[in-house]
């Protein structure tokens, strides 16, 4: 059976008004100006610290003070990722054509205690066997690392991996992480990459809506 990985933000569900709300109070927290939520989307993605650095390194503001920004974020982040995640329009029709038929796991850069509560409260949780995360402490961890561990529970060696696993994600370290780790790679534009990031990134096929997933897998 084929295994399939998920990546959480942008793939399966929609966090962008939480995720900007949470990085607006994180920068008003440290005195910093807030910025309109369109201009915070191109940092959701990447593991929360390095997004931080970048911000605040754009703001002119010392990269030095992300850590503060992430306990600012977190704050208040998971009340708002309650309230106002949304599953991506067609995933989970997607996801219960798939049972049965393909393994599927969620590997996100999000800490795994964030990421089960969300994935419940939008209803997706029980199409998946396992979800990885890092702890709320492993601030730098790479994706990659936890796709390794999600391998090793759907038993997929390193000589299946490219015709028995794929890693699905909307940015370029979804990508990243699956051609590390030696799978297939499929890129999806309904998040926040486009097709440029995701090509350019090596994704195996790019795909612009859930219902092509359908026929990869």
């Amino acid at each position: 059976m084929q295994a399939a990985f998920f990546d959480l933000d942008g793939c399966l569900v929609d966090s962008t008004a939480p995720i900007s709300a949470a990085m607006n109070e994180a920068l008003r927290d440290l005195g910093l100006p807030t910025r309109d939520p369109a201009d915070l989307y191109g940092y959701i993605g990447p593991p929360l610290v390095e997004s931080f650095q970048e911000l605040l390194a754009s703001a002119g503001a010392d990269p030095a003070l992300a850590t503060d920004a992430v306990d600012a974020y977190r704050r208040v982040y998971p009340e708002l990722a309650q309230r106002r995640t949304r599953p991506a329009p067609g995933i989970a029709e997607l996801l219960a054509g798939l049972e049965g038929r393909v393994t599927m796991m969620v590997v996100t850069s999000k800490p795994v205690e964030y990421a089960e509560p969300i994935l419940d409260a939008v209803g997706l949780r029980s199409h998946f066997a396992a979800v990885f995360g890092p702890a709320l402490d492993a601030l730098h961890e790479p994706k990659a690392a936890k796709l390794e561990q999600a391998l090793a529970l759907a038993r997929v060696g390193e000589h299946e991996r490219r015709s028995g696993a794929v890693m699905i994600g909307d940015r370029k370290h979804d990508v990243a992480a699956g051609r590390h780790c030696g799978t297939g790679t499929i890129g999806v534009t309904w998040g926040i990459g486009d097709r440029t990031e995701l090509a350019s990134a090596g994704a195996d096929v790019v795909v612009d809506h859930p219902s092509e997933l359908a026929a990869l897998l």
